[in-house]
């Protein structure tokens, strides 16, 4: 039996961490459909592109309990807004595709999700660069930010109170537009409920991405009905079981093989992503630790923002929704969007949670109607005064 055990332990190890991020929940897969989706995988025409490759100057900002938060900062009008390391080490910058002064436009802030970093806003940062002065951070437990403390507390409130203090290290005076995808949309629900008085004044806009402000008992994960409600009374118990195995679960994580990019795909996904896409979400995931997967697992169950979503309704917001989002489901936007009457309301056809990295094309060109929308507003705010 002991023999057996670390074979299964992999299993188990590599399907939590993609439940973690939101892209598994103990799903049963049968070998036929594994096999059909990895030679689907193959088939697939895959760019290969260089995720990961887009820095900005690094700094780190201490949160409120001492937990420090690394962040980088993209300035067109100061420092090079990115530098892309080529495979000799050396880098190079790319310079502004227009020239303007640094007060005429916003400070982008990206707040990205449940085990993702920075580096998921790969074609936002991309896209972008040179136009906005951009600030890009990990959130704590994620990717370089400190790892979560014995005894600190932790809740979207907590990660709200990150934010803010990102918001003062790097962005002291001047408009600021706010874009999270997922967890990273919650982290500012919070900071709307804790800090109200910055809507309309120092934030100026909002992007809220494959997200939800709550109610998550209703979530079925794709599973049948009565398998999600399982789910939900059992999953908290598991986590802190697994939490107690780290090592064990660690190990099985990196050895998950086929089965992981399978998850992986059904998950994050909604239609043929780019194995490299795939590959990218899986390492993000993988590089997570059990830890912070486990508490931050009951930090998102218990999430519920009802009260703060309408402040959003005081600058221009978009509400942008994946329409084959297993995690975070097309109703969960569709109430925001009518919790913010102003709101642009955008559904991308299949796609899935990840659509930042799914579907870049459709979700800058709607960061770019949202901008336009910012822009002239504060353009009309110029005028009358």
């Amino acid at each position: 039996m002991q023999r057996g055990f670390p074979r299964g332990a992999s299993i188990v190890g590599a399907a939590l961490g993609v439940v973690a991020a939101g892209t598994a929940v103990g799903i049963a897969l049968e070998r036929y459909t594994i096999g059909r989706a990895v030679r689907r995988m193959a088939q697939i025409h895959d760019p290969g592109e260089a995720y990961g490759t887009l820095r900005g100057l690094p700094q780190t900002v201490m949160a409120a309990d001492g937990t420090e938060l690394y962040v980088e900062v993209d300035d067109p009008f100061g420092w090079p807004r990115s530098v892309n390391w080529n495979r000799s080490g050396r880098s190079s910058s790319r310079q502004p595709s227009r020239a303007h002064a640094e007060d005429e436009r916003p400070t982008l802030i990206f707040t990205h999700g449940f085990c993702l970093h920075q580096d998921s806003w790969h074609y936002q940062r991309s896209e972008f660069s040179g136009e906005y002065r951009m600030v890009f951070w990990d959130q704590r437990g994620h990717g370089r930010s400190d790892s979560l403390k014995p005894g600190r507390d932790l809740s979207i409130d907590v990660t709200g109170e990150d934010l803010y203090a990102v918001i003062e290290a790097t962005c002291p005076t001047g408009p600021i537009v706010l874009i999270g995808h997922s967890m990273g949309a919650m982290t500012m629900m919070a900071l709307a409920e804790s800090h109200p008085e910055l809507f309309g004044d120092r934030v100026v806009g909002a992007g809220l991405l494959a997200t939800s402000g709550g109610q998550f008992a209703d979530l079925e994960f794709g599973l049948p009905r009565a398998a999600a409600r399982v789910f939900h009374s059992t999953a908290p118990g598991v986590f802190e079981l697994l939490n107690r195995q780290r090592g064990l679960v660690e190990r099985g994580r990196r050895v998950g093989g086929d089965l992981g990019l399978v998850l992986a795909r059904r998950y994050a996904f909604g239609a043929e992503a780019p194995e490299s896409a795939v590959r990218f979400v899986l390492e993000l995931i993988q590089s997570t630790p059990i830890d912070v997967i486990a508490r931050f697992f009951t930090v998102l169950r218990d999430h519920d923002k009802a009260n703060a979503i309408p402040l959003f309704d005081r600058v221009p917001t978009l509400v942008l929704a994946a329409d084959k989002d297993l995690l975070l489901p097309l109703r969960h936007s569709r109430a925001l969007a009518d919790a913010i009457p102003s709101a642009d309301f955008v559904c991308v056809p299949d796609a899935g949670h990840v659509v930042i990295l799914e579907h870049p094309h459709e979700v800058n060109a709607a960061l770019r109607r949202l901008l336009d929308r910012v822009e002239g507003r504060q353009g009309k705010s110029s005028n009358a005064s």
